[in-house]
């Protein structure tokens, strides 16, 4: 078992040293032999079997108790020193496990969970979530395992614990981004194509695709002409959409709380920059959809200012120029609110310290195009004045 683990995990295995090879035997067969003891103590009363394992046992003790020493003292050994040793007995025992990253634990017949199996196990929940419906009895039991083992890896501390939170959330969160793009656009697509009876009957009524769906069969003009069947699959279809990307979007400002409370928010930010097809149909999103990337836009660019994160020149102008737009254009009014006075207040003042400590050039960009989407659009937020003036001053004294 440990060879083949060894070799699954890119472990070469050595030549042993003869007299450790025989102290690691000995101390396994006396953990195997102790653990068959213990199991006969439920027992009344021992059988005469169990006396001879007991004293097999301390007889082996005793006898690891002679090796030890001439492991530490007598240079003997039998082909090349060992570099590594399929059984990890660490402590005063001192015996080198297989690798820093493997960590694992073997005695013979048992076997525990190296570090990259637990990240798999992660993983594999993570996108479990994913994968099952919101509705499943099943979903929140998932949901409450990966959040589990999360905070338990970040409360341990090792740090390849934290390296597995880091590279398993990652992961999780390019994931979960591409499937609500995904989602978004099929939604978009399907929405495109309906008649313009069904977009207005969408738009105008709550739950209006629901509505729709329920009543197309019965009042065919809803079609527009077309198949009236078609056109009730495809508004089911744009409903269904909406669910799994809100569903998408919850997820993802999941994702984006764990990061930052285990202190790998860079990684989402780095992600965040880049998304910018996302940023784009997510103008044509549901409402509360963008009302979710905007929560998790504001969280963002908090921990910038409030963690002191050093970010990339590139990576800040990324993130504000690809949403703040969706900032101004989404649909953020009394139906469905997505930041308080306060959040949205205090939102506007990070925007203006990521913005004063960009240069001049950036903040031309940033600024004239928020200018031309805070114009057009129905929103007053986020007003950005004070940045505006004070590159318009800077501006002034570059030019004297």
């Amino acid at each position: 078992m440990a060879s083949q683990l060894a070799l699954r995990y890119g472990q070469t295995p050595q030549p042993k040293n003869f007299v450790t090879s025989m102290f690691v035997y000995t101390m396994n067969t006396t953990l195997k032999t102790l653990m068959t003891a213990v199991q006969n103590t439920k027992t009344e009363r021992w059988r005469a079997m169990a006396y001879v394992k007991n004293m097999y046992m301390l007889i082996t003790w005793m006898a690891a108790g002679v090796l030890r020493p001439v492991m530490d003292y007598v240079p003997f050994s039998v082909g090349p020193p060992a570099t590594s040793s399929p059984y990890l007995l660490e402590g005063r025992f001192g015996i080198a496990p297989l690798s820093s990253s493997m960590d694992m634990v073997l005695y013979e017949g048992y076997d525990a969970v190296p570090v990259q199996a637990l990240g798999g196990a992660l993983l594999q929940i993570l996108s479990l979530l994913n994968d099952l419906p919101a509705t499943s009895r099943k979903y929140q039991f998932a949901l409450t395992m990966a959040e589990k083992i999360v905070d338990e890896n970040f409360r341990d501390g090792h740090v390849e614990l934290m390296q597995l939170n880091r590279t398993a959330l990652a992961s999780s969160f390019a994931r979960t981004s591409n499937l609500l793009y995904g989602t978004i656009q099929s939604c978009s697509q399907a929405q495109d194509n309906s008649s313009w009876t069904t977009r207005f009957i969408s738009s105008v009524f709550p739950f209006g695709s629901r509505i729709i769906k329920s009543m197309g069969t019965v009042f065919p003009f809803l079609g527009g002409g077309g198949s009236s069947m078609k056109q009730v699959a495809l508004i089911g279809s744009v409903c269904d959409g909406h669910l799994v990307a809100e569903k998408h979007a919850q997820e993802l400002l999941w994702l984006t709380n764990k990061m930052r409370l285990c202190g790998v928010v860079d990684e989402a930010l780095v992600q965040w920059s880049l998304a910018s097809g996302l940023a784009s149909v997510a103008l044509t999103a549901n409402p509360r959809v963008q009302g979710f990337l905007i929560k998790i836009s504001a969280i963002l660019f908090g921990e910038i200012i409030r963690c002191n994160i050093d970010v990339a020149r590139e990576v800040k102008f990324r993130l504000l120029a690809i949403w703040i737009p969706m900032f101004c254009f989404a649909e953020n009014g009394i139906a469905y609110p997505v930041l308080t006075g306060y959040e949205k207040a205090e939102t506007e003042k990070i925007i203006d310290q990521l913005i004063s400590g960009m240069p001049v050039t950036d903040q031309q960009i940033i600024l004239t195009n928020w200018l031309q989407d805070f114009l057009i659009s129905n929103s007053d937020w986020p007003n950005l004045q004070i940045s505006y003036d004070r590159w318009c001053h800077t501006a002034r004294k570059l030019i004297a």
